[in-house]
């Protein structure tokens, strides 16, 4: 809405502009037409055209009239902050009901306007701000407010109303209440109900005793006479109150005084506690001497009781402890001789089982021997048997084979002789011939021998 309304306005501007344009184009032309003119007065040409030139003060016109319609458009457009609200105000019937709240509107322009109020919280301050702002304090802070009090002292009072206007009764506050309303209206209703409400009071009353008390009914005075107006009052703070000089010096010795009285008065109580704390310690003193007394006395007759007591149970104890003792060298009597019977007969049995088992060990060792001297009789005649075996077994072989003879022969006589094993019937060997004279001596040598036989 808002760039419609800018858009009107511009659009009329521009017609505007358009107008002024076509003006000064008709200007031109025509101070152009007046110089040719007088160029063909002076200088004749010859079958020169006649110039005629008409200035269009119409169109100018209509378009300038016509761009007050968009700016007359434009106007009835109201955009209304935020913050704010408005209310409308008739050239014919005065302030219109209602209220116009932030956003666009649309009114006649011609017969109606658009008055802002601000609907955000406002202060009304009296006196000097508690702030360290340069500027406000250069630009002077505001007069404490000056109030009489029931003694007819004058007090400085200093104020802060927090308020705003009711958006609901804006219209009223148009058309009844004079403008500005914060500065016509607030401050007037503000000091006549704090200068109404004071002067029921003493000095010492609004410094001291009923300082709450005097804010809250001056608040809800001041709330109640400002609420008719359609403003809400918020808040009602008095910060600080500034006392007379001569009634501040006398308060100040006054108080020095009344402190010298509290002071005095608290030493006194202090000195009054210290005598009570001492009669109580002597007190607690002597009763806990009392107390301790008797508790050792009863003490004593419970020892005395306990010990009488003890002496009846002890002497059945003792014989008891007595006839245990007795008892107990009997039993280890008793044992003594048990453990010298068993220890004897302990004794003999060991001799027993020491002497069987030498029997038995002389036994095992004969067992042992014959077992020995049995397995090398044995030993022996497998060692015979195979002997023998071994000498048939080697006698066969050597019969089968007469020439193992030499053979051993030569491995004993030396052992730098290779020997070399060749078949008998082997062809194509050059020892053949030899082999076979040698087995043909030695058989011829048999022979002879089993004929010398």
């Amino acid at each position: 809405m808002v760039f419609l309304r800018y858009l009107l306005l511009w659009g009329g501007a521009g017609m505007i502009a358009a107008a002024v344009a076509i003006l000064a184009r008709d200007f031109y032309l025509a101070a152009k037409h007046k110089q040719a003119l007088a160029t063909a007065a002076t200088v004749p040409v010859p079958d020169a055209p006649e110039i005629h030139w008409r200035q269009d003060w119409r169109n100018a016109i209509a378009l300038a009239l016509l761009a007050w319609v968009p700016i007359l458009l434009s106007y009835g457009i109201v955009v209304v902050p935020s913050g704010t609200a408005g209310v409308l105000v008739s050239q014919t019937s005065g302030t219109l009901p209602g209220t116009l709240y932030p956003g666009a509107h649309f009114v006649t322009p011609p017969a109606d306007n658009v008055v802002l109020f601000d609907t955000r919280d406002q202060l009304f301050t009296t006196g000097e701000l508690e702030n360290s702002d340069k500027e406000a304090k250069q630009a002077g802070a505001a007069e404490p407010l000056r109030v009489q009090a029931k003694e007819g002292l004058i007090i400085g009072l200093a104020i802060t109303v927090r308020y705003r206007l009711d958006p609901k009764h804006l219209d009223y506050i148009q058309a009844n209440l004079p403008q500005p309303v914060e500065k016509e209206i607030v401050p007037p209703v503000v000091a006549s109900a704090w200068r109404e409400l004071v002067p029921n009071y003493t000095v010492r009353d609004v410094f001291a005793t009923k300082r709450e008390e005097i804010r809250k009914k001056a608040a809800d005075q001041i709330t109640q006479k400002l609420a008719a107006d359609g403003i809400v009052v918020k808040e009602v703070m008095l910060r600080d109150i500034q006392l007379p000089p001569e009634y501040a010096k006398g308060l100040e010795s006054l108080l020095l005084k009344e402190q010298q009285n509290d002071q005095m008065g608290v030493q006194t109580e202090i000195q009054e506690k210290q005598v009570r704390i001492s009669e109580l310690e002597a007190e607690a003193t002597k009763a806990q001497q009392v107390k301790q007394a008797e508790g050792n006395a009863q003490v004593k007759v419970l020892e005395a009781k306990a010990e009488a007591d003890a002496m009846q149970y002890t002497l059945p104890l003792k014989q008891k402890q007595i006839e245990e003792s007795k008892l107990e060298a009997e039993a280890r009597k008793e044992a003594t001789v048990e453990n010298a019977e068993a220890n004897a007969q302990a004794t003999v049995k060991n001799a027993e089982a020491m002497a069987q088992a030498k029997v038995l060990d002389s036994k095992a060792e004969m067992e042992r021997r014959k077992l020995l001297a049995e397995a090398e009789a044995d030993r022996i005649r497998v060692t015979a048997v195979a002997d023998a075996e071994r000498m048939r077994n080697e006698g066969a072989i050597l019969k089968g084979n007469p020439l193992l003879i030499n053979k051993i022969v030569a491995e004993k006589l030396s052992d730098k002789l290779q020997i070399m094993m060749v078949p008998s019937d082997g062809k194509f060997f050059f020892a053949n011939d030899v082999l076979k004279s040698m087995n043909m001596a030695n058989h011829g040598g048999e022979a002879d021998q089993a004929e010398e036989k």
